[in-house]
Parts: C-alpha cells; structure tokens; sequence
C-alpha cells in the first residue's frame, strides 16, 4: 500500500478535477485550525450529471493509485457530493449549493490556493 501525503492527495485530485473540466477549483489549508482534515478541496460542476462524473473520475483515478476514499456523500442527488480521502476532502458543488454554504466564507481563516 502506497503512502500519500496530504499534499500529494491534493495535487493528484486536482489534476483529475482539471481533467474532467471542474471549475472554480479552490483549496484550503485547515491544518493548524482543525482536525477535520488538513485540506478542503471545492469545486464547481454544471449539473449533477457531470459533478456524478467528477466524483466517479476522482474515485477511480484515486483508486488506481491505492488510494481509496473513507467515505462518499451525496452522490445520488448530485448537488454536493464529498469525497473524504482524509487528510484531503474534496467537496463536489453545483454552483447553486456552492454559494448557499459558502465553505470559503465559513473557514474564512484558511490558507487558499486557486487552482
């Protein structure tokens, strides 16, 4: 079994999100200000079609590389699905949901990278 750093989670489903056209991609850095993870990872997706295709590419992709998620919310419905790898969760948005929970607003205090 192959060992990740938080860090290299991030860069390689960063990388898959690009690849299936995710926009908006944005991370924040939460160690140091939480146990939950040390990084959220949030993107937009068009429609629940293509945030189900993100999630099932990130899945997948992350899987090959022995990586595999600890758990998967919301996938049926399409308008947040999150992917927990973690010390890397990724949050899977339509832009309607995404605006309403305003993640970046609520950990206001995290380091940022867009990507």
């Amino acid at each position: 079994m192959t060992v990740f750093s938080a860090e290299q989670v991030l860069e390689k489903i960063v990388e898959f999100s690009q690849a299936k056209k995710a926009r908006d991609i944005v991370s924040l850095k939460l160690s140091g200000l939480t146990l939950i993870a040390d990084y959220f990872l949030i993107m937009t997706a068009g429609n629940s079609r293509q945030a189900q295709a993100l999630s099932d590419h990130i899945y997948e992709e992350m899987k090959n590389l022995d990586c595999q998620a600890l758990r998967v919310e919301g996938y049926q419905e399409g308008q947040w699905i999150l992917l927990d790898y973690g010390t890397v969760v990724v949050h899977i948005f339509q832009e309607e949901e995404r605006a309403f929970y305003d993640l970046e607003r609520l950990w206001g205090d995290a380091e940022r990278e867009m990507y």
